[in-house]
């Protein structure tokens, strides 16, 4: 679909009251069932839940017992769902699979806990990807993990939070910028190519010999020392060579503009969903101030809100952010990232016929008080 979306779409929305008998477990289920499940899951769909495990060190991540209520219900419904997430760009607790496994074990995500199996979308080094065409504006073949790309189902589990980069970060960046293999996340980031720091480069070699157009060799410097150089004139900037470091060595330029990296977020998202039914269900909680990336999470920036979901990636994000606006009583997110607009990823999402923004928001187990 192109052009403009006109269709007003339905978010669904449960606030953090709780009463006897009606827990946050049984508020979700209440909630997905309002939302649809029934009608996105079905017998043998292999289904994607798409969720953060969160970065080491930071504790603003959603609870894994929330998981569980999702699990149980895909599976009564007859589908098969695994937790996902693509392994980052930059280094950090989950830049590879063995690193990424044991991140999501100690913060719970275990399947115990939850009920299903944990499977990294894009592989041990973020190298397994499909290549996705959709011959957007800015992006014409999206690089999508392949556990995300070959799955029938995909539900976006969502911490609703700011973003530096973005201005805030809902469920099309959980889905276009968390799906998406290494290279995928160094298109979105970057508008040129790797550099390398040549004082992180052991000259281990893996850069050299996984490069597709032998782009980069392994020389010795002047001084003796050997290191990684990119031939820039071969170079395709596909990314293998940043997911292939160990040590930090092969760098993207971050170079996007905010605007841009929304859009193209957009895009990928697009691309995610493509030929797939879906379910996004965001967290407006512990709002914090940055991406859950980061190894810390500064104080929220909004009081604990409420739970929503739709089957409108757009509209829902637009909901979360209406929200959080009106619980505050201002933007915070735009106060404390004030170069950065977030309207540029809605808008494009909207324009590329991914959702919309106009929405009734329809309140579920929420007692009259």
């Amino acid at each position: 679909m192109k052009g403009e979306y006109e269709k007003m779409s339905t978010v669904y929305f449960t606030d953090m009251s709780t009463t006897p008998g009606m827990s946050l477990l049984q508020k979700l289920k209440l909630l997905v069932d309002r939302t649809g499940i029934s009608e996105v899951v079905k017998k043998d769909d292999l289904v994607a839940i798409k969720i953060h495990f969160g970065e080491y060190g930071n504790m603003a991540y959603i609870r894994p017992n929330y998981v569980r209520v999702l699990t149980d219900r895909v599976k009564e419904l007859g589908g098969k769902p695994f937790l996902t997430d693509a392994n980052t760009l930059y280094k950090g607790s989950r830049s590879n699979a063995i690193d990424h496994l044991w991140t999501a074990t100690v913060n719970g995500f275990v399947q115990e806990v939850t009920g299903a199996p944990l499977v990294i979308a894009d592989g041990l080094r973020g190298s397994d990807e499909v290549e996705v065409p959709i011959d957007g504006q800015y992006v014409k073949n999206a690089k999508i993990g392949s556990a995300i790309a070959l799955s029938n189902v995909v539900i976006a589990v969502t911490h609703f939070k700011g973003h530096e980069q973005t201005g805030f970060g809902g469920t099309l960046k959980n889905l276009g910028m968390g799906s998406a293999s290494r290279s995928g996340k160094l298109e979105q980031h970057s508008t040129s190519k790797p550099v390398v720091v040549t004082d992180n480069c052991t000259a281990c070699g893996m850069c050299e010999r996984h490069c597709p157009t032998g782009a980069v060799k392994v020389v010795k410097g002047e001084n003796g020392k050997r290191y990684a150089l990119i031939d820039y004139d071969a170079c395709i900037g596909c990314g293998e060579c940043v997911a292939m470091c160990d040590y930090g060595a092969m760098t993207p330029q971050w170079n996007a503009s905010s605007d841009l990296l929304s859009m193209k977020i957009a895009e990928y998202s697009k691309a995610v969903l493509k030929d797939k039914r879906g379910l996004f269900i965001s967290f407006i909680t512990n709002v914090s101030p940055d991406c859950d990336c980061w190894s810390i999470n500064r104080p929220p920036v909004a009081p604990d809100i409420g739970i929503a979901a739709s089957i409108d990636p757009v509209a829902l994000d637009q909901a979360c952010i209406d929200l959080v606006i009106k619980t505050v009583g201002k933007d915070p997110f735009h106060e404390v990232h004030p170069e950065v607009s977030w309207k540029a990823q809605l808008e494009h999402g909207e324009k590329i016929g991914l959702g919309s923004r106009k929405y009734e928001l329809k309140m579920v187990g929420i007692a009259l008080r």
